[in-house]
């Protein structure tokens, strides 16, 4: 099945804790069963000749869809102002398809 990637981009403040809960729907907005599945998704710089982090996984509820993509607050502190990442979902049979895209957007952070 050929997907077109979705597009989410986001604004985090560097140095914090960050995730999202996503849901994987199929075109008539059924939750995609993950069942077997395993995501990856990377932050990058726009070339992507260089790599800013590996998202946290967790499997949320794998037969509605559903896994949470985390940054560290360590990860996010070495963020440029700019970032681009992807999310990849390699079914049980090893399709590879990237379900979701965007950019990230770093604002500064001041509290310590």
């Amino acid at each position: 099945m050929a997907v077109n990637p979705g597009s989410y981009s986001f604004v985090l403040q560097r140095g914090a804790d960050w995730s999202v809960l996503l849901q994987f729907k199929d075109s008539n907005n059924d939750a995609i069963d993950l069942t077997g599945a395993t995501i990856a998704a990377q932050a990058w710089n726009q070339p992507g000749t260089k790599k800013y982090a590996d998202f946290g996984i967790a499997y949320t509820n794998r037969s509605n869809g559903q896994t949470t993509i985390s940054l560290t607050s360590a990860q996010t502190a070495t963020f440029p102002d700019k970032a681009y990442y992807d999310v990849l979902v390699t079914s049980a049979g090893g399709a590879k398809e990237y379900y979701l895209e965007g950019v990230i957007t770093v604002d500064e952070s001041y509290t310590t």
